[in-house]
């Protein structure tokens, strides 16, 4: 019971800084550590790291829309399409091989936080906006499609996925690119996670409990701290957080 308490409190503490700090999908923490140290089922494993997703990402998303950091009528044609595939790539995921499931992201985890530290988004607000608002609409809903099937498909990597879009592709400033992120992950974690359960049933409720309090604690921390750090900062805890997250999966699945 205690390495059960010790388990989820670690991976809730990297699952939330990772989602407060970049809306990163919490699986890409909590799935290796419940499948590696408490030797749960993988697909069970990817659903109670959605489940955690769920009010850490809607807590954070608070934060940052309180700080004006979010942006959400054009959040939500990504939203739409993104809960979509979400749900149709979850029900594919349940006749995959567990050993598939997640395997990318935390390579991509690390590669992101290293170009976070090296090229660090520094666009403004008045830049995103000028943006196209038709061309912005088309992009979402493609880009919204890649992001689903990546986040039910292999339940991790589609926070990733989306806060990369929105700073590269959509051209959102850093913290409006996190606060949308975490305001869209909110629902499609909660769509993954209704459909990972019905389809693979009910994990342990221990478990469950506890990563979703401990990642809810700590991303609510992160967020409060990055609203109120300067842009190069946030570049910065981003690139370090990710990095030290993805180094440390790493670890943990080779030894």
């Amino acid at each position: 019971m205690i390495t059960t308490v010790i388990v989820c409190i670690l991976a809730g503490l990297g699952a939330g800084l990772g989602t407060g700090f970049a809306g990163m999908s919490a699986a890409a923490v909590i799935s290796p550590m419940l499948i590696t140290f408490l030797g749960m089922e993988p697909y069970q494993a990817i659903g109670i790291a959605l489940a955690s997703d769920v009010l850490a990402s809607a807590v954070s998303a608070y934060e940052y829309g309180k700080n004006k950091n979010l942006d959400i009528r054009n959040g939500l044609v990504m939203m739409g399409t993104v809960m979509l595939f979400t749900f149709i790539s979850s029900f594919l995921a349940k006749f995959v091989p567990s050993n598939t499931m997640g395997g990318f992201s935390t390579v991509m985890t690390m590669l992101l936080g290293i170009k976070f530290i090296v090229k660090p988004v520094m666009t403004t607000k008045e830049k995103m906006m000028s943006v196209d608002k038709k061309t912005r609409i088309i992009q979402s809903i493609l880009c919204g499609t890649v992001i689903g099937l990546i986040c039910g498909f292999v339940g991790a990597g589609g926070g990733m996925m989306m806060l990369l879009i929105l700073t590269s592709v959509l051209g959102y400033e850093l913290k409006t690119a996190v606060g949308t992120s975490v305001f869209i992950m909110a629902f499609t974690a909660f769509t993954g996670a209704a459909s990972h359960f019905y389809l693979g049933g009910m994990p342990d409720p221990v478990v469950l409990i506890l990563c979703v309090l401990s990642t809810l604690v700590f991303a609510r921390l992160a967020a409060v701290f990055a609203n109120k750090a300067s842009a190069k900062t946030l570049n910065r805890a981003l690139g370090i957080v990710l990095t030290v997250l993805g180094v440390s999966i790493i670890v943990v699945k080779l030894f």
